[in-house]
């Protein structure tokens, strides 16, 4: 199966699977551009292709991602302003790491902290 994701003005608006012949040429070799065109005209709008494995596009895209076209990356909503991307994964990190990673914490953006929640 592959994965698509529709880019509206850069936001991702919507994932969907689609069979990987959807995606083969006549020799049977998958291609993004054809599981594209695929998905365009049953859907229509431009579609990226995108992996639960994060082999392509760094990270898995989900309704409300930016697809950033100078990284060829779908990167998450950033959660909290005091979190900064990293670049090599597209990810959004904490000023700092949680304390306990065998606890349950919350972010607190007010106190820029962890929140232990029990």
């Amino acid at each position: 199966m592959a994965h698509f994701a529709k880019i509206e003005n850069g936001i991702v608006t919507q994932v969907v699977v689609i069979a990987n012949a959807d995606t083969a040429d006549a020799n049977g070799n998958e291609k993004e551009y054809i599981g594209a065109g695929f998905c365009k005209n049953l859907f229509g709008g431009d579609w990226k292709q995108t992996s639960y494995s994060a082999s392509i596009r760094k990270n898995y895209a989900g309704i409300g991602f930016n697809y950033d076209l100078q990284r060829d990356a779908f990167i998450a909503p950033q959660p909290f302003p005091s979190w900064t991307l990293v670049e090599d994964t597209c990810q959004w990190v904490p000023p700092f790491a949680k304390p306990d990673v065998d606890k349950s914490y919350s972010w607190d953006e007010s106190t820029i902290s962890w929140v232990d929640q029990g």
